[in-house]
């Protein structure tokens, strides 16, 4: 798969890695087969500081997110958010559409609905959307009048993008809504996505649900029950769950010590976070990594 380089500390890379920005919160560029810049970078594990879009045309290759691999396919619509772990496994030729954007650009959205769609806010770390003919007929139609729009500036072209974009947003969010969320799961979701949002902004310093309760002025019985019902998971398990992925992302992709990770995601103890990850995953942190290592390498 890829050899991990000693002491390596995943970067994170902002959106002007990608080049020269006429608009440095957005970026829209149409692949044509050509290499990309900086194209060491992403053939070692990476995340980024903005949202990536790309709209698959023809070509064929395959990556990773977080742990999965994904073998990328013609006319399909891949997606991920800011705080994934992405690789590279080789470049070759792709044809399509690629939209990058960054939090900022998502602040300018006057009533804030572009940060609240499920595409967005992927509670179900999703990453490809499967597109029927009809699908794709609607995308390359909406993505063919935002790339004119963006590459041939005209009055109003920041508006026209904006909005051609929002539409686009709104379609890829009802596909995500069909293919990740089941319909037990369609209900009223705003506690939910405000827990899950401090915990994606603290969980490496609050570990507790009293303390998510606390800065929501609830009581945490309240916060635990309600998180229960609406998603279906107790509050103690999205924040376990959020600290064991980000373990597994480390173990994985990087070569810090099991001491280091500990402290990096707020545990005082190594023996403690040992004890924590077995009884979540079954297997120690040491154990985890050799054995998916030995599973990718």
């Amino acid at each position: 798969m890829y050899s991990i380089k000693p002491e390596f500390e995943i970067p994170r890379y902002p959106l002007e890695q990608m080049g020269r920005l006429a608009n440095p919160m957005l970026q829209i560029v149409e692949g044509t087969g050509q290499m990309l810049e900086h194209k060491d970078d992403i053939l070692t594990p990476h995340r980024k500081d903005y949202y990536f879009l790309v709209y698959i045309k023809t070509g064929r290759t395959r990556h990773w997110i977080d742990m999965t691999p994904y073998t990328i396919k013609p006319q399909t619509f891949y997606f991920t958010v800011p705080h994934q772990i992405l690789l590279k496994e080789e470049l070759a030729p792709l044809h399509g559409t690629l939209i990058a954007f960054t939090e900022e650009f998502l602040a300018l959205d006057d009533n804030q609905l572009l940060k609240k769609l499920p595409l967005i806010q992927n509670p179900q770390n999703g990453h490809e959307l499967i597109l029927s003919a009809r699908d794709v007929e609607f995308i390359e139609e909406t993505l063919d009048k935002i790339t004119r729009e963006y590459h041939q500036p005209s009055d109003w072209g920041n508006e026209m993008v904006s909005s051609y974009l929002r539409v686009l947003l709104i379609y890829l969010s009802r596909l995500y809504t069909e293919q990740f969320t089941t319909e037990d799961r369609i209900i009223d979701r705003q506690l939910v996505k405000r827990f899950q949002n401090l915990v994606e902004a603290r969980f490496t310093e609050l570990h507790q649900v009293a303390d998510y309760a606390d800065l929501m002025h609830l009581s945490a019985g309240h916060l635990s029950e309600t998180i229960k019902v609406q998603s279906g998971k107790t509050a103690i398990e999205h924040i376990h769950e959020r600290l064991v992925l980000e373990a597994k992302r480390l173990l994985f992709h990087s070569d810090q010590s099991v001491k280091e990770i500990t402290a990096q995601l707020g545990f005082e103890d190594a023996s403690y976070f040992n004890r924590f990850f077995k009884r979540l995953t079954d297997q120690t942190p040491v154990g985890y990594r050799t054995t998916i290592r030995e599973m990718y390498h």
